[in-house]
């Protein structure tokens, strides 16, 4: 069976060494085997894993969801609702982040454009746009 070094998990997936470190101590990664020279060694399972993790995160799940996604994949002949749920709520996140990111567009578009350029910067209307709090609390 082959075995991977921290390093060689780290260049197939593109996750850094101390992250990885921090998944082992986290729990979401299983200790690794160690060499006599103490060197960790990794499984092809390991690399797998860290590759659903990278992927997970790449998405935006929370490390509580990957744990659990974790967990959900130990059982195997499990509903399969609670992955859902978390995929479900994801998508609802990121949907109300785009949604704020539209809304922040708008703002940052009228801001751009309330000003020519023409102006000191005490008479700047981009200058006064952004002292004005009121976008911040909700109120644009």
């Amino acid at each position: 069976m082959s075995t991977y070094s921290i390093g060689d998990l780290a260049r197939k997936t593109g996750v850094k060494i101390p992250t990885i470190r921090y998944y082992e101590k986290e729990s979401l990664l299983a200790e690794p085997v160690r060499t006599e020279g103490n060197q960790r060694r990794y499984s092809p399972q390991d690399l797998e894993r860290l590759t659903f993790i990278k992927h997970s995160r790449d998405l935006g799940l929370s490390m509580a969801a990957i744990r659990d996604l974790i967990d959900l994949a130990a059982h195997p002949h499990a509903p399969c609702d609670c992955a859902n749920r978390i995929a479900e709520e994801q998508l609802s996140a990121v949907r109300s982040r785009i949604a704020q990111l539209r809304r922040l567009e708008t703002e940052l578009e009228r801001i751009a454009s309330s000003c020519d350029g023409d102006h000191i910067v005490a008479d700047c209307n981009v200058m006064k746009a952004f002292a004005d709090h009121r976008f911040c609390d909700g109120e644009h």
